[in-house]
């Protein structure tokens, strides 16, 4: 089922039929999963951060780019570590080509935004969200946010600007799966 497939520097990458962890259901198919979508990231150290989430939690990511750094496996490597192995990851060339992909049929965008006017915690995730993450220095442009189907927000204190978009991702990845009942194990612990 997996494949390795060149991207366009010549470097390998995973590439995993299906998005996510399929779920069996009752009738022989797969749900899909929770994903993590990386919009123009501009820190090549985040993006290693949440390839290693991706792949300790089993969850799919997609860079959407142009990156604000040149896309080395080698400066990502540094932080994702060995870890970048096991990550189901799936670049796309632009936003356009995002939007495009046959994946995106029937899945929800939830844009995680400092401007966002619901609380994540208070948010209903469903199995096939696709979780967005804008820019560290300047989020996503209007066109983009306009595409979400919710843009949420992680609660901090006063005079506070953002966390670390990986650490947001952590939290709100976790929250998605546990109401999802995909974080690793769920199947098997509970």
């Amino acid at each position: 089922m997996a494949a390795l497939a060149h991207d366009r520097a010549g470097l390998d990458r995973r590439h995993v039929e299906g998005w996510g962890r399929g779920v069996e259901t009752g009738g022989g198919g797969a749900l899909e999963g929770v994903k993590i979508a990386l919009y123009q990231p501009d820190i090549a150290a985040n993006v290693g951060a949440i390839l290693r989430l991706g792949a300790c939690l089993d969850v799919a990511v997609e860079i959407i780019e142009p990156c604000g750094f040149p896309f080395d496996m080698r400066l990502i490597r540094r932080v994702a570590l060995d870890y970048i192995d096991h990550v189901n990851l799936h670049r796309h060339s632009s936003w356009a080509a995002f939007q495009a992909a046959p994946e995106r049929a029937g899945e929800r965008l939830i844009l995680l935004s400092t401007k966002g006017a619901v609380r994540y915690d208070e948010f209903a995730f469903r199995r096939g969200d696709t979780l967005l993450f804008g820019r560290e220095s300047a989020g996503v442009p209007q066109d983009v946010a306009a595409a979400a189907d919710a843009v949420l927000r992680v609660p901090m204190a006063p005079d506070m600007r953002s966390l670390n978009v990986a650490s947001a991702g952590a939290m709100i990845l976790g929250e998605a799966l546990r109401q999802t009942n995909l974080l690793p194990g769920d199947r098997h612990e509970r």
